[in-house]
């Protein structure tokens, strides 16, 4: 793949293990209701927070590609029912997102982006909310592109074509590596770009209508490959 320029990375569950941070980081959260607004967890239990969450994302179609908007949303609503200020979100909000990227980075994963940092132009692309400067790998990435930022989401194919656009990168020249089969793959192969599922799981592959052009079970090929 000598004609690939630039890498656009996927970063939860491709970059770290995202199934314990979000719980994690929400008992992280309930800790600090629990010390500083009782008030909070006398009307809330974790599984109400939970579920309140998923409720105002319904109420909110539109914030679905803002998770940060939409979690301060959420706050601002419960510190309101709790009878509390609603400007008591930020704070709360702040406590959570350090727990949120409290990652840990799967073996392989620093050593191919250092490599491939002094051979390609390497972006993020995310509809999360990391914050790779808090996690430590951001002098390794070109920049970062988020669905808050692009203003929709993957699985939308215009979220990689407005990436592409702001990366000044062409489609037949761009590799996006990722583990969802929909949010990552179809949606970049829609959009022109190269492929690669990371399948760390040994999944099966689940889609009828594409392929991967590429597959892995981690990155460590991915420099030999990027190679032939």
């Amino acid at each position: 793949m000598e004609h690939i320029k630039a890498i656009f990375f996927d970063l939860d569950d491709t970059l770290w293990d995202m199934e314990f941070v979000i719980p994690q980081a929400e008992q992280h959260l309930y800790a600090w209701f629990e010390k500083h607004y009782p008030r909070v967890v006398e009307k809330y239990s974790p599984e109400r927070l939970h579920r309140l969450r998923h409720e105002v994302g319904a109420r909110h179609p539109e914030l679905h590609h803002d998770l940060s908007r939409l979690r301060m949303t959420m706050l601002r609503e419960v510190f309101e029912r709790s009878g509390y200020p609603a400007e008591l979100a930020g704070e709360a909000f702040a406590v959570f997102q350090q727990a949120r990227n409290r990652v840990t980075l799967f073996d392989d994963v620093l050593p191919v982006l250092e490599a491939l940092g002094n051979t390609h132009r390497l972006f993020a692309l995310t509809n999360g909310n990391a914050s790779l400067q808090s996690i430590g790998i951001d002098h390794l990435f070109a920049g970062v592109l988020t669905a808050r930022e692009l203003g929709v989401a993957k699985p939308a194919e215009s979220f990689f074509r407005r990436a592409l656009a702001q990366t000044e990168a062409r489609a037949n020249e761009a590799l996006h590596v990722g583990d969802h089969p929909e949010n990552d793959i179809r949606a970049a192969a829609a959009a022109g770009l190269t492929t690669l599922w990371v399948n760390r799981r040994s999944a099966t592959w689940s889609l009828q209508d594409c392929n991967p052009d590429y597959e892995m079970s981690d990155l460590q090929s991915l420099p030999e490959l990027l190679q032939a």
